[in-house]
């Protein structure tokens, strides 16, 4: 178990590291502007699911071997980026399905899917990585043994805090949203701009840095 003042002080560093807009927060309004809260929410929530198979492999030592690779760590990379401007773009091409999603005339992707393009975008994403392997043995406590045990506990409460955190961005956009949607035409305006934003974004995840 991690020692309750090396929890405390990674519950601190998360929250401060989760709170500035990063690309989850990028893509969670992103995603919320071009869906509403349901399927922004459901973003955050596969967001998250997609993090605990890389908590996992950080935990058993994958994680490492993978932020060393230049090859493994930058096909990750691309591959994250490219799926964020796949939706993007689904998102202008579908900017008037949103529009009547509105009004209650359609349905712009099921709940499943819309779960399961969250985690993609949460698994592939290279920085989570690189901040699990480089941040969260800084709390292990070696004394205590257990080590592996210890790094899933710290990545589990990030999971958790992002979940949150994340949510608040979720609701706050979709309030926005709803905002907008007394006019059809606004609301498709803003699922572009949501695509937009989440195409900016792979752009910003492809072109950042060479390896971290």
């Amino acid at each position: 178990m991690v020692p309750l003042e090396s929890l405390g002080a990674f519950v601190i560093a998360s929250i401060v590291l989760i709170v500035i807009p990063g690309p989850s927060v990028l893509f969670v309004i992103g995603r919320s502007l071009a869906l509403g809260r349901l399927g922004g929410l459901l973003s955050v929530v596969g967001n998250a699911l997609g993090m605990v198979p890389l908590v996992a492999a950080v935990a058993l030592g994958v994680g490492a071997i993978v932020a060393q690779s230049v090859v493994l760590f930058t096909i990750i990379k691309f591959a994250g980026a490219a799926y964020l401007v796949y939706l993007g773009i689904q998102a202008i091409r579908h900017r008037a399905d949103a529009a009547a999603s509105v009004n209650g005339k359609a349905a712009s992707h099921s709940h499943w899917r819309q779960l399961g393009e969250g985690f993609v975008v949460g698994v592939t994403n290279p920085k989570t990585i690189a901040f699990f392997v480089a941040v969260l043995p800084q709390f292990v406590s070696f004394g205590t043994g257990s080590i592996p045990l210890q790094l899933f506990e710290l990545g589990v409460v990030f999971i958790v805090l992002a979940l949150l955190c994340d949510s608040v961005w979720a609701l706050a956009a979709s309030a926005a949203r709803g905002w907008f949607a007394r006019s059809p035409k606004r609301i498709s305006h803003l699922s572009a701009t949501g695509g937009v934003m989440m195409i900016g974004l792979g752009g910003v995840l492809a072109l950042s840095g060479n390896k971290h």
